[in-house]
């Protein structure tokens, strides 16, 4: 039995979605809930990194969950078992979430008495950056194994985002992925980017992801 709600969403028909997103944004200021838009490539370990996320923040915040897919429910059925509220938002073929796509699925997740809402957008490195969802802030994890020359590939998503995860450094020993190189195209990319090495799968580096939210969430609630 589905212990959540799986919405069809279609896409938006503003044609400003920068508009939109910053509406959205004020709406969500008024509710106070903070809205974190988490972006990757499929494979990136996304998913494991939310659930580690809900179990370090759930007995202090309540959380809620907006699993973007193109069709499939499986991310949804996983994060539906740590106990956050979950909804599961297919995008019928659509590489990305607007902020209209956002508010729909937002409204179907119910954000009464929820204080942090993350979106784990459709996986892919290209279309999620072009849109703003209306996110507080946008975060975005690359993986090891993907190698060290995204920034250099994908240069608009290390632009957009305000924290930078870099997965699987439990697995660096196994392929040529040079971090400070990293560092150095991000930090030129978007000189403010916060760059924390994690590894979901151990929990090494996790706490500092975690500190990074709590304070973003306070700054959020006090200005």
């Amino acid at each position: 039995m589905k212990t959540y709600k799986v919405l069809e969403i279609k896409q938006s028909v503003f044609e400003n979605n920068d508009r939109q997103a910053e509406l959205l944004r004020e709406e969500l200021k008024k509710e106070g809930v903070f809205l974190l838009n988490l972006m990757s490539s499929p494979g990136s370990g996304k998913t494991t990194t939310l659930l580690r996320t809900i179990k370090a923040l759930k007995n202090e915040m309540n959380i809620g969950i907006l699993e973007a897919d193109i069709d499939s429910e499986v991310d949804a059925h996983k994060v539906s078992q740590s106990g956050a509220k979950v909804i599961q938002l297919h995008t019928g073929g659509m590489c990305h979430l607007d902020a209209d796509m956002t508010k729909q699925g937002l409204k179907g997740l119910g954000t009464e008495n929820v204080d942090l809402a993350i979106l784990e957008n459709v996986g892919n490195l290209v279309c999620p950056a072009e849109f703003d969802t209306g996110a507080s802030k946008n975060a975005m994890i690359l993986s090891i194994p993907e190698g060290d020359d995204k920034p250099l590939k994908y240069p608009l998503m290390f632009s957009i985002v305000d924290v930078l995860l870099i997965n699987k450094i439990d697995a660096k020993d196994y392929f040529e992925f040079d971090l400070e190189a990293v560092k150095e195209r991000v930090k030129k990319l978007n000189p403010n980017i916060k760059v924390i090495p994690i590894s979901a799968k151990t929990g090494e580096g996790v706490e500092e992801w975690i500190d990074w939210i709590r304070k973003e969430v306070k700054n959020w609630k006090e200005n």
